[in-house]
């Protein structure tokens, strides 16, 4: 009904994520709340949320009561993964115009556009630069020779 696999419905099921009730047969036998349990954590995949942390850190309507503090610490889990996709996102757009401008100097190679591709890596490679640990100059002059 959902598209998943059996295999990953049995993995979910072997991990305690999802646990369906059993028929005489032992078929596996999922009920309208394991079907939402699954449908939440197909949005939970797609927002890259890894099975060990929707596992770990978020609960699905089993509990009995809410706890406020839990709620909030998923809440703070999930402000820092938003925050983790808006880096991933800058970079990819980063990496998108870079591929861009590198194609349409290739498609059109003159002075103009390979200067355009050289400032636009230059100021790349400093944010590389910025982003990056620092390399201490002693470490530095001794490999040189």
């Amino acid at each position: 009904m959902l598209g998943m696999s059996k295999d990953t419905l049995r993995y979910y099921d072997r991990i305690g994520i999802v646990s369906p009730s059993r028929k005489d047969n032992r078929y596996r036998r999922y009920s309208r709340d394991d079907l939402i349990d699954l449908m939440n954590i197909q949005i939970m995949r797609y927002a890259d949320l890894s099975l060990d942390e929707i596992k770990g850190k978020v609960g699905f309507r089993k509990m009995e009561n809410i706890d406020s503090a839990y709620c909030e610490e998923v809440a703070v889990f999930l402000d820092a993964k938003n925050a983790a996709t808006r880096k991933k996102i800058t970079h990819l757009e980063k990496v998108s115009q870079l591929l861009n401008i590198a194609a349409e100097t290739l498609r059109d190679f003159n002075d103009e556009s390979d200067q355009r591709l050289s400032e636009f890596v230059r100021e790349l490679y400093k944010d590389i630069y910025d982003n990056e640990p620092k390399i201490f100059k002693e470490g530095c002059d001794q490999h040189q020779g």
